[in-house]
């Protein structure tokens, strides 16, 4: 019971430093925030890029088609806030869309991403059902914070068509397999990007909310 109540402490005081959600119409917004409010944290949901500045964490949700993505980050000053985010080294929590965004290009109307880190984005194979949407199995090691308190081989909610290759496979945190085995979640220093949607994995993608305030910001 203790530990439960130093953890909420915990997250209250985190919470008071500004978390921002980045609103460019393209995310799960509500159902992340209420995921966070179930662990009482208020986040600020925002579009405008001089608010982000302020953060002292960001959450990148998305959903959706890359190329909408992508037009609505440049055309809104967005894109080169998240560049500048990264460069500072702010904690950054990038979910479905939001991880994606963050590597090269997508096969998705062969676009451009935000190139924060190298690789490419690819569709799933037309020998499974896509998109895949419903819960499936995260392989992982615990070395890694975000993974805190979390058994590995734990189901998560996914939903998506594309994936994400990075350049650099020792920044792959888990992988699942659906026709192949892919990246379902990659971190390399202050970023963390998820391919499942901890908002929709009941508490189990809670405690991915709480490892994200107590233990990376």
């Amino acid at each position: 019971m203790k530990m439960k109540e130093s953890i909420l402490n915990l997250i209250k005081m985190k919470s008071n430093q500004k978390i921002h959600i980045v609103d460019y119409d393209a995310g799960n917004i509500k159902s992340i925030k209420n995921a966070l409010t179930k662990i009482g944290c208020d986040a600020v949901v925002t579009k405008d890029p001089k608010e982000l500045l302020k953060a002292k964490a960001i959450i990148f949700p998305g959903q959706g088609s890359f190329p909408n993505a992508m037009q609505k980050l440049c055309h809104s000053g967005i894109k080169q806030t998240l560049l500048e985010i990264i460069n500072k080294e702010i904690p950054f929590l990038g979910i479905c869309l939001g991880l994606q965004l963050v590597f090269t290009k997508s096969e998705e109307g062969n676009s451009q991403g935000l190139d924060i880190f190298k690789g490419k984005v690819a569709k799933i194979p037309s020998s499974v059902k896509v998109p895949h949407i419903g819960w499936n199995k995260v392989n992982f090691d615990n070395n890694h914070p975000i993974f805190n308190n979390i058994p590995n081989d734990s189901y998560f909610y996914f939903v998506h068509s594309y994936y994400a290759i990075p350049n650099d496979k020792s920044n792959i945190i888990a992988n699942t397999n659906y026709g192949i085995t892919f990246c379902s979640a990659f971190a390399n220093k202050n970023y963390v990007g998820l391919q499942f949607h901890p908002e929709r994995s009941g508490e189990i993608g809670l405690e991915i909310y709480k490892n994200f305030i107590t233990k990376i910001m």
